[in-house]
């Protein structure tokens, strides 16, 4: 596949799976999973799919640099726990979306850690979504979004942990090979997640099999998506233009909470059309983003 095409479809899909992904963890939560639970499976069937790219291939592991691929996996780790306590705590349709500001984040931090010049254009589209996201949180009527405070300082803290993570897989991933990093960093993250079974508020085995029906998809979905991503950024790079296609999961986030969120028995769906209907026009700022980094 051309870079050119990659960069944008393998992104793109990831957005969909991301979208579905949040809402069956979302009605796993409902459910009785929990935060922690679900950080915990999650982490550890991603390690289990990530696994798979070992058969790809690489060059030998150098001990003296498993440092890099540690420190991406503390970043992953951070941003995994903050993503899904803002999932946990407050609406789809606002953490999706807020989740976004990664986008810009990545275009400031990327000449630093890359040492990659950002174009005006990718400028110019990073703006475009945190004029979406601001849009989202407009709330005519008088409502107000569940937790709000906690759902924006979740959701931000995630975007900027998944940031740098992101970066720190485009600038390491070409030197160990796409057969290796990611299935390295994976597999830490999942050592680090073994200290989250003592926070358990009950065991693994008591959650209710309703639970694990919606748990399970969800969260294989959650890593088949952080493939089709983070494999873009290890072969591909173009963090930026990555990002802001992968921003679109803005949009889907409505489109999906709107259409079929009786599915999910997502409650969103009683906001309002006025309140989607703001929701919906930041997702289309966001559109409007992808199209800039997309159309050249």
């Amino acid at each position: 596949m051309p870079a050119s095409t990659a960069v944008i479809a393998l992104p793109l899909a990831a957005a969909v799976l991301f979208t579905l992904s949040a809402m069956a963890m979302k009605r796993s939560a409902a459910l009785g999973a929990g935060l922690w639970r679900t950080a915990f499976v999650s982490n550890v069937i991603s390690a289990i799919l990530f696994s798979t790219l070992l058969f790809l291939g690489g060059p030998p592991v150098r001990p003296s640099l498993l440092w890099q691929p540690a420190c991406a996996a503390a970043c992953l780790f951070a941003g995994l726990l903050a993503q899904f306590l803002a999932l946990e705590k407050g609406d789809v349709s606002v953490t999706v979306p807020v989740l976004g500001l990664k986008v810009v984040l990545v275009t400031l931090l990327t000449p630093l850690l890359t040492h990659e010049r950002v174009d005006s254009r990718s400028w110019i589209a990073a703006l475009l979504c945190v004029a979406g996201i601001a849009i989202f949180h407009r709330t005519p009527g008088g409502h107000r979004p569940r937790h709000i405070g906690i759902t924006l300082l979740a959701a931000a803290a995630a975007a900027v942990s998944f940031a740098v993570f992101d970066l720190l897989v485009q600038r390491w991933g070409p030197a160990w090979g796409l057969g290796r990093l990611l299935p390295i960093v994976y597999a830490i993250n999942a050592i680090f997640s073994l200290s989250l079974l003592a926070s358990l508020p009950a065991p693994l085995s008591s959650l209710p099999t309703e639970a694990w029906r919606w748990l399970v998809p969800g969260c294989v979905l959650l890593g088949l998506q952080a493939i089709l991503f983070m494999g873009t950024l290890a072969v591909y790079g173009q963090a930026t233009v990555a990002n802001v296609v992968y921003s679109s999961r803005g949009l889907f986030s409505v489109a999906v909470v709107w259409l079929a969120g009786h599915s999910f028995a997502n409650d969103e769906r009683s906001l309002g059309p006025r309140v989607m209907a703001w929701r919906l026009l930041g997702a289309g700022l966001m559109l409007l983003a992808i199209a800039l980094v997309t159309i050249r």
